[in-house]
């Protein structure tokens, strides 16, 4: 395994992202081609430590099972926020479905050649979403090195104004999905 150092991390441009509004609720969903199997990627979306590589939360469970109670807990965040998250769906390799802090996450998984398209649908604050996508997409290239063997570490929170170009990401999607730019700390 080759370890990639943080300096030389810099995010492509935003991409593969949109934002639906039904009622009030509003979902933010990212779509990812990645060069690794569905069943390595669902054991990263599953597994506390491999969660603990790329993830904006750390995990006291498997997410791998239906009907599983978890806590999951946010990472360098202004405040610790712990949310007992119940997995309503857990279809190894290609679904899976929770609710973080409220908020649903729906993860889908389809083969794709030698490959895997990874879909995250988020439902998420108006007000938070271009930050919620710049987090995401942050999280998904660590997630993307980190199956790769080539490990940047988890950059959340805090961090992502410090590593990565998060500022800039930030503003392309609020650019992108016509919103006014939120400039406050990242929660992901």
């Amino acid at each position: 395994m080759t370890t990639t150092p943080r300096g030389q991390y810099l995010p492509g441009p935003a991409r593969g992202a949109e934002v639906r509004k039904d009622g009030e609720k509003w979902t933010l969903i990212l779509v990812r081609n990645l060069r690794h199997s569905p069943e390595l990627i669902w054991e990263a979306l599953t597994d506390p430590a491999q969660l603990r590589e790329w993830a904006p939360f750390d995990a006291d469970g498997s997410l791998a099972f239906a009907g599983t109670t978890v806590k999951l807990t946010t990472v360098t965040a202004p405040s610790r926020h712990v949310t007992d998250t119940r997995v309503t769906r857990a279809d190894a390799p290609s679904l899976l479905e929770y609710s973080w802090g409220g908020n649903d996450i729906r993860w889908q998984l389809e083969p794709m050649g030698d490959g895997t398209r990874l879909t995250l649908w988020a439902t998420i604050d108006r007000r938070f979403i271009s930050m919620g996508a710049a987090g995401w997409h942050i999280c998904l290239d660590v997630l993307d090195h980190a199956l790769s063997g080539t490990p940047i570490g988890r950059i959340v929170a805090g961090d992502a104004l410090t590593f990565g170009g998060w500022l800039r990401l930030n503003a392309e999607y609020a650019k992108q999905f016509g919103l006014e730019t939120n400039q406050s700390s990242p929660s992901h």
